[in-house]
């Protein structure tokens, strides 16, 4: 009992620094440099398109916290300048129409829940627009430059001064219990309580906020709801939301409803469709509804078709029907001829050109760099958007709409990535199952040499309907495993988003066969290189990479170790999952228990040998922490060298500063025991 003590407490040490450096000039990624780099938010883009704002955070790793603060960008790259400097942060910034002012959500000083602040952009200092006591959620300008328009969670019987004693009853109440008579239960990290989510407007002078949807019959998602959740008509005011039309209490399907200019309604816009409906967007001349429309119920990774609603005729259209890419990250041009959208294109996220021109198909504007996060100005003559790969975080640029070329106009990491020397990288493919290729990013360490074997990590990602872009990840940096000398890949397996909506779709009900059949093919193709050591290969992954880590340990496969995070393992208890509730797949665990038999990975447990460490947050309801348990005890039995790393603050991912570090250096700890990295 002592020894195992004393391991718990040892594997609790805080950890800042283990990456060995030299003088022998730049060195690869390290965890710790990668915490030094500043995150760049959303852009929001000023009106006459010569400034944009963002919010940057940089990490305090010795106090473990972020700090975000708002700043200004020129946007012919002229330079930058902080904008706010409290200590409590500000985010979610928002140019008013005419300019003039900048909206943001903080949480100041007597703020006991976050609130609405505008700042004047003529100079003076911000000011607090709401004293709401249930906090402000996504907001929008509503309409002009004088109102806004805001989420709220609240409960629709009482005042905002009942609210607020409600909310402190109950953080001081020794009872605790809570009830519910409907889902959902859980989202992500919290339990979701009583509170209808709705949308207020207030003045920017401030005052009483108005209700705009309490009275319709309807409200917003309680678990989801953010700013895709609703549009304001800039022309009119009329506001579009997304709710739950269906009455059931264990089903969901979400409609796009507009509301009567009383509140006292709203109309259905999407009654016929029983799949989701989302993202609602007035035109800029205000006389169109964009939305993106869903047609298979309870799937997620449906492609999202672009629904366009004429609000004088009543007349609804779906554009694009034959193009096998979900319309994502969509914003109106301002001459209404189109969309700017960030499109998930095949391994990449790329700029596209949506027309809404009879014979004019969408166009890829960009090429093999990540593009999200896309604003325009009001004149059309300025596109901003954040730019990113392997080698490059999140950095601010301004893009020519006709070819893509995109200029930096952000500069905040330079210094810091000026002394890294990253790993070349590139996309490859390879016959995976049923002889289908397969697209792989490959990473490459620093000072790769082919004339050398090298080990190989293969990284495999989660979702499993989120395909792996050439982006800058901070939870599974391909660049630092590299640093520390492996090749490193991420495959875009049967079932991954951005190859079409057949390849997305086809390991359903089955998540596991082609996955599976994928991951050992990947690891074959690498094994027939001449610069791959066979013998040297780990695998690991997080949500549905860990439990495609778990269906490997019950198979057949060439992987010395395997990293299983946030893993499902046992799909009978994931209903109980915040997911759970949401998708229609689960009903299948007893109209036929064959799949979940086939595809569950603790019914390969007679099979495991394989060293596994095992990682999980108590906090994760997307993946409750009783899955971590259950595999590392079941590893524990088996007599498979095993380990558990369970952190009691992190929910599905691992967010604090500390904990990452000490993440990376026991993910490291582990493959390097059986894998010895560096070429051989």
């Amino acid at each position: 009992m002592r020894k195992a003590c004393c391991l718990a407490v040892a594997l609790l040490a805080p950890v800042w620094a283990w990456a060995q450096t030299t003088d022998t000039g730049p060195q690869g990624l390290t965890p710790e440099t990668m915490w030094s780099l500043e995150r760049l938010g959303p852009p929001t883009l000023s009106p006459d398109g010569r400034h944009a704002v963002a919010a940057v955070t940089r990490f305090d790793v010795k106090e473990d916290k972020g700090l975000t603060d708002l700043w200004l960008f020129a946007t012919d790259g002229s330079g930058e300048r902080q904008l706010t400097t409290h200590s409590s942060g500000d985010a979610n910034p928002l140019f008013s129409p005419d300019g003039q002012w900048l909206a943001f959500v903080a949480q100041r000083e007597e703020d006991k829940a976050p609130q609405l602040y505008v700042l004047p952009m003529a100079g003076g200092e911000a000011r607090r627009v709401t004293q709401v006591p249930t906090g402000i959620g996504a907001f929008k300008w509503y309409g002009d430059s004088q109102r806004l328009a805001f989420i709220t969670r609240v409960w629709p019987e009482l005042s905002w001064e009942d609210m607020g004693k409600r909310l402190k009853e109950r953080a001081e109440s020794k009872m605790t219990a809570r009830v519910w008579d409907s889902g959902p239960v859980t989202s992500w990290d919290v339990f979701v309580d009583d509170r209808q989510a709705h949308l207020y407007a207030v003045a920017i002078a401030g005052g009483e906020p108005q209700a705009l949807t309490l009275k319709s019959g309807y409200e917003l998602p309680r678990s989801v709801s953010d700013a895709s959740s609703f549009d304001v008509n800039p022309k009119t005011g009329a506001i579009a939301f997304v709710a739950d039309s269906n009455p059931a209490t264990d089903q969901l399907n979400l409609d796009v409803f507009l509301l009567a200019d009383d509140g006292s309604s709203a109309r259905n816009l999407s009654a016929g469709n029983e799949a989701g409906d989302s993202n609602p967007q007035f035109s800029p001349d205000g006389k169109r509804l964009a939305y993106a429309r869903q047609h298979i119920r309870g799937f997620y990774g449906d492609t999202r078709r672009l629904v366009l609603h004429e609000l004088a005729s009543d007349q609804t259209r779906i554009w694009h029907q034959d193009w096998d890419r979900s319309a994502d990250g969509l914003v109106w041009q301002p001459d209404g001829r189109g969309f700017y959208a960030s499109i998930d294109d095949a391994g990449v996220q790329r700029l596209h050109e949506i027309p809404l021109r009879e014979g004019r198909a969408p166009r890829p504007i960009t090429g093999d760099e990540n593009f999200s996060a896309v604003a325009v100005s009001a004149d059309g003559k300025r596109l901003v958007a954040l730019r990113e790969s392997y080698s490059e975080p999140g950095t601010l640029v301004r893009v020519d709409p006709r070819n893509g070329e995109a200029t930096k106009i952000s500069t905040r990491n330079d210094a810091t990535l000026a002394q890294v020397n990253f790993g070349r990288y590139e996309s490859v493919t390879y016959p995976g199952a049923n002889g289908v290729d397969i697209q792989m990013w490959v990473v490459y360490p620093p000072n790769f040499d082919s004339s050398k074997r090298w080990p190989l990590f293969l990284l495999l990602h989660g979702g499993p309907h989120n395909g792996i872009t050439n982006a800058f990840s901070y939870r599974w940096n391909a660049q630092v495993f590299a640093a520390q000398g492996y090749v490193v890949a991420w495959h875009n397996f049967h079932g991954s988003s951005g190859f079409g909506q057949a390849f997305t779709d086809s390991i359903n009900p089955k998540q596991d066969e082609l996955p599976y059949t994928d991951t050992i093919k990947a690891a074959e193709w690498f094994a027939a290189k001449p610069w791959i050591d066979p013998q040297r290969m780990v695998a690991g992954g997080g949500s549905y990479g860990g439990y495609l880590a778990s269906i490997l340990l019950g198979r057949e496969h060439p992987f010395k170790a395997l990293i299983a995070h946030a893993a499902v393992y046992n799909w009978y208890t994931q209903i109980g999952s915040d997911f759970g509730f949401l998708d229609a797949r689960f009903k299948e665990f007893w109209e036929d228990p064959s799949v979940f038999q086939q595809s569950s990975p603790h019914f390969g447990a007679g099979n495991f040998n394989t060293p596994t460490l095992v990682i999980h947050g108590q906090l994760d309801y997307r993946v409750p922490v009783n899955h971590g348990i259950e595999l590392y005890q079941t590893l524990k039995k088996r007599g498979v060298e095993s380990r558990l790393i369970y952190y009691p603050n992190e929910n599905h991912w691992i967010l604090k500063p500390q904990n990452s570090l000490f993440w990376y250096q026991q993910v490291h700890d582990w493959v390097k025991k059986y894998a010895a990295p560096g070429p051989g």
